[in-house]
């Protein structure tokens, strides 16, 4: 026979168990609410950021980024060219006379921006202060 204060636990810690499940679950959903937020506001931010890039961009930039996803700018200084491509880093490409990578470049505004503001920093710096630009960079020969 079960002994009455052995029943009294096992139901007790039933109870607690099936609370804590019940919290977990909730604690989960709301979480999960959280981040459908958050995911959204991104969402948001990028699109706005790919807006106010493409307003800044000439025509033949903006013919280059809606076709390769890339565009191009020249230097305010030395007149080389610049590919700028929507990634995280990296995502400045050198490039010679004929169109060839020669080497690749990374500088970006601090904080946690979009893309496309990235981008549309990156293109206002090399397009009036390239070498201002470049003596923050990292970069590597392709």
């Amino acid at each position: 026979m079960i002994d009455a204060d052995l029943l009294l636990a096992i139901a007790f810690t039933a109870l607690l168990l099936t609370g804590a499940v019940v919290a977990g679950v909730a604690m989960a959903e709301a979480l999960g609410r959280r981040h459908d937020r958050a995911r959204r506001r991104r969402g948001r931010a990028d699109d706005k950021a790919r807006v106010l890039l493409e307003q800044w961009l000439s025509p033949a930039q903006a013919a280059q980024l809606e076709s390769f996803r890339y565009f191009e700018v020249t230097g305010s200084a030395s007149g080389k060219r610049y590919r700028i491509r929507p990634e995280p880093q990296m995502n400045i490409d050198e490039l010679d006379a004929s169109g060839a990578r020669v080497a690749v470049w990374c500088f970006m505004p601090e904080g946690h921006l979009p893309v496309g503001d990235i981008m549309l920093a990156q293109k206002i710096a090399l397009e009036t202060d390239e070498p201002a630009a470049l003596a923050i960079a990292h970069g590597r020969a392709a």
